[in-house]
């Protein structure tokens, strides 16, 4: 059983496993509602992971870039105008704040 809170639409605002004051009613586990409710909330987890992990994978491809480049296995211009574009204020960026050892941060030991 899930205690739930409605907004004045009757839509779902709040849902707990255990009573609290402001519920307004119960619904059992399987309810459609409950299923709905704990389905959106999941794919907003996975959506907040995702985002969190595009990041961190924007800093592992900025990385693998600079090491394929500096060993001559890619040339920059052998991408894109636009990615050439963004690879250079990146670097620039980098560049200011002391390049790659300064990125790196006290519980990491290294590039990948």
């Amino acid at each position: 059983m899930f205690y739930v809170q409605r907004d004045a639409q009757g839509q779902l605002v709040r849902v707990e496993a255990t009573a609290y004051a402001d519920a307004t009613e119960t619904l059992p586990a399987d309810h459609h509602e409950i299923q709905a409710w704990y389905a959106n909330e999941v794919v907003e987890t996975s959506l907040k992971q995702l985002k969190q992990s595009d990041l961190e994978m924007i800093r592992v491809l900025d990385d693998l870039i600079q090491v394929l480049t500096s060993k001559g296995v890619i040339r920059v211009t052998d991408l894109p105008p636009a990615a050439q574009a963004k690879l250079m204020d990146r670097t620039q960026a980098r560049e200011a704040l002391g390049g790659l050892s300064q990125l790196i941060d006290d519980e990491e030991t290294g590039l990948i």
